[in-house]
């Protein structure tokens, strides 16, 4: 299942939240971060240009504090975001 389409349609910046109800129920970690991140890509047929942390593709990055694949709230602990190659912090 694709994150971030119009599910929550107006309300911009719930992604976390919404990745964390997903393991809360039962959905394993790793499965909800690809959820997040490829399967966008994947959906619109962009898996060779972004969705992944590969040489070759674009990649826009959030940082946080923890691993998400053992504390999945560790994705509302974001320390900064790299877009475009630019670093920006709170």
């Amino acid at each position: 299942m694709v994150m971030g389409t119009d599910a929550n349609a107006g309300a911009h910046g719930q992604n976390a939240k919404e990745t964390i109800e997903r393991v809360r129920i039962g959905q394993k970690p790793m499965e909800a971060l690809i959820d997040l991140t490829s399967r966008g890509a994947e959906s619109m047929n962009l898996q060779n240009t972004i969705g992944a942390i590969v040489p070759g593709l674009e990649a826009d990055l959030v940082a946080v504090d923890g691993d998400p694949l053992t504390d999945i709230t560790a994705l509302q602990r974001v320390r900064f975001v790299m877009k475009a190659g630019k670093i920006y912090k709170r």
